[in-house]
């Protein structure tokens, strides 16, 4: 498969994050071909500030695996991931990430910073974005052009 397929498997899981009215993000985790790992944005849902999509992804992957390491794995991702994603990231050893639309707010794959480019710290994925972006940053924008229209007609 290609890195194409995978972030279809990521925005299916995004699409279920946004029919849970939960920001539509998703991701899967890799390895050699196969998806061992789901997850979708679900911290409304689970009142958990943590249930961010790579983060349940990565959860669902060291489960399936039996190890909270998951070297080898690539991680795909439908948004740049957050400060918060990107340390689980580095944690959990995922050898590559591949995400679809730029986060100019919070993204720190390189929009905000590039967390993962720091020197400093012990583990560094390597990073590929832009992978599908249109159809990840429409998915995207139309969920928070709804969810104005929905503020502005209450």
């Amino acid at each position: 498969m290609k890195d194409e397929d995978f972030m279809r498997a990521a925005l299916e899981q995004a699409r279920i994050a946004g029919s849970c009215d939960e920001v539509p993000v998703g991701a899967v985790v890799v390895l050699d071909g196969e998806i061992v790992g789901r997850g979708f944005n679900q911290p409304i849902g689970r009142n958990d500030p943590t249930a961010h999509a790579e983060v349940m992804a990565l959860r669902d992957a060291g489960t399936r695996l039996s190890n909270y390491r998951l070297p080898g794995c690539e991680l795909y991702v439908t948004l740049e991931p957050c400060a918060m994603c990107s340390g689980a990231i580095m944690h959990s050893r995922i050898a590559r990430v591949v995400y679809g639309a730029r986060d100019p707010k919070t993204g720190v794959a390189g929009s905000v910073i590039d967390l993962f480019a720091e020197l400093r710290l012990n583990h560094h994925a390597q990073i590929s974005g832009g992978v599908l972006a249109d159809e990840c940053g429409s998915l995207l924008s139309g969920f928070f052009a709804a969810r104005r229209r929905r503020t502005l007609l209450a």
